[in-house]
């Protein structure tokens, strides 16, 4: 398979290809009856062959079509999904809640199926992915292993992300809440967002930090260095802030007076 330069999900696939699965989304029925169910297989082998194609250009790994049909577990999850979201939408709750069990214990991957998935959506890897129930996702978005787009709240309302178009989320990051993230966003691995992104933005790190605001302690928190040398104790008092905070404020201010003593030619007792 060769890619085409351009857009990020253009793909020319090679002509034995795109040929098996042209003739795959035709019906082959003529009567009013089978029209109708001509025209369901139509729209599903319209989206498996376009899922098939998102794959080969997403992962330069993919190197056929049996390969990607029976080997790609985040393809498996997104048709589990489709067929689950549909009976969701046929108020069929139980049934598209058992479908959705399945697909989890068969790829690892956990859709609910009240989740809303634009065109050309893939997962590589795919295992430990979780994507809550109010989530919106637009299409040309990819997702890596160990993704959770979760909620923060309890209430029976959006409580999940909203993705845009063209989003890439790495391994591991963590999307919580009912924000926005926008068009072209790259959320980097391991990443924890939980505010709004906006369009184009790249995402790293983990959220900012509050330690044990709610708990009866001393005012003052304790940092202690030692000195290479003489085992003389540098103490700081940070009643308010981050621990780890304070502790590179007391290595910067090390650092500076050894530089002075450094350019003042005079060494430490």
């Amino acid at each position: 398979m060769t890619a085409v330069s351009g857009t990020a999900r253009q793909y020319v696939s090679p002509n034995r290809a795109d040929r098996y699965l042209h003739e795959s989304a035709q019906p082959s029925s003529s009567n009013a009856d089978s029209m109708k169910l001509s025209r369901g297989s139509k729209w599903y082998f319209k989206h498996v062959a376009e899922d098939v194609r998102t794959v080969f250009s997403c992962d330069p790994a993919a190197r056929s079509i049996p390969e990607v049909i029976f080997c790609y577990p985040g393809l498996h999850a997104v048709w589990f999904h489709r067929l689950a979201h549909r009976l969701w939408k046929w108020n069929l709750y139980f049934l598209a809640r058992f479908l959705s069990h399945v697909n989890r214990a068969l790829t690892g991957i956990e859709i609910h199926p009240g989740a809303t998935i634009g065109r050309r959506f893939f997962i590589d890897h795919g295992m430990g992915v979780v994507i809550g129930e109010t989530t919106e996702i637009g299409d040309d978005v990819t997702l890596y292993q160990g993704v959770t787009l979760g909620g923060t709240s309890l209430e029976k309302k959006k409580r999940h992300p909203t993705l845009g178009k063209r989003i890439v989320v790495g391994g591991g990051a963590k999307v919580l809440g009912a924000l926005q993230v926008g068009d072209n966003a790259r959320i980097g691995a391991g990443a924890v967002v939980v505010k709004d992104v906006p369009s184009a933005a790249t995402v790293v790190g983990v959220a900012g930090r509050v330690l044990d605001q709610g708990k009866k302690r001393d005012d003052t928190t304790k940092v202690e260095l030692s000195k290479s040398r003489d085992d003389h104790q540098v103490s700081v008092s940070a009643s308010k802030g981050d621990h780890q905070v304070s502790v590179l404020e007391v290595l910067i201010d090390r650092v500076e007076e050894l530089e002075n003593r450094v350019i003042n030619g005079t060494r430490s007792d």
